[in-house]
C-alpha cells in the first residue's frame, strides 16, 4: 500500500476546493507563483492570462539558470531513519559503558556486572547520540532545502521583475 504524503492531501484538498466552488480559472492562474511562496503583482496591467504565462516561461529560465528543480526539491526523501541509520552510537556507547564499567566494576570486586551495567548505560547514551545526530541532520537537510528553494525564487523573482512585475 502506497504511503499518503502531505503533499497528496494538500493537492487533493486544493483540487476539491476547485470543483466545490467552480473557480477553475483562477487557480490555475495563480498556482505557479503561490506553489513558490512568491506574490508577483501584475504593474503593467498584465492579464491574468498573461501572467500565467509569464510565470510559466519564468519558471523555466529560473530552473535553467539555477539547474534547481523545485518539484524534485520538493519530492527529496527525508534523512534515512530506523535502527540503521544510528550510525553505530549504540555500539559504541555500549563497547566504552562496558570497558567502563568493567574496570569499576574490578575495583568494586566484580568486573562482570560492572560491564554489564556499564554496557547498558553506554547503550542508552549511544541511543541518546544517535537521536541527536538525526535530529541535525533532519535540520541541516530542511535549512539546505529553504536555501535552495530561496535561491531558485530569487531568480524566479527576478524574471518575473523583468517582465514589469513588483514581486513580494
Amino acid at each position: 500500500m502506497k504511503q499518503v504524503t502531505n503533499k497528496m492531501i494538500i493537492v487533493a484538498a486544493m483540487t476539491l476546493s476547485i470543483i466545490a466552488t467552480g473557480s477553475h480559472g483562477a487557480f490555475a492562474q495563480q498556482s505557479l507563483s503561490s506553489s513558490l511562496g512568491v506574490i508577483p503583482y501584475p504593474s503593467k496591467g498584465q492579464s491574468p492570462t498573461q501572467q500565467s504565462k509569464d510565470e510559466g516561461e519564468c519558471y523555466t529560465w529560473a530552473k535553467t539558470q539555477t539547474g534547481i528543480d523545485p518539484a524534485a526539491v520538493a519530492s527529496a526523501p527525508p534523512p534515512p531513519s530506523g535502527p540503521a541509520a544510528g550510525g553505530g552510537e549504540r555500539v559504541r556507547g555500549a563497547a566504552r559503558g562496558a570497558v567502563g564499567g568493567a574496570a569499576i566494576g574490578a575495583i568494586a570486586g566484580d568486573a562482570g556486572q560492572g560491564a554489564a551495567i556499564g554496557a547498558v548505560a553506554g547503550t542508552l547514551s549511544g541511543g541518546r547520540n544517535a537521536r541527536q545526530n538525526k535530529q541535525a541532520q533532519a535540520q541541516q537537510a530542511e535549512s539546505a532545502k529553504a536555501g535552495t528553494m530561496q535561491h531558485f525564487n530569487k531568480a524566479f523573482g527576478a524574471c518575473l521583475e523583468g517582465k514589469g512585475y513588483v514581486v513580494k
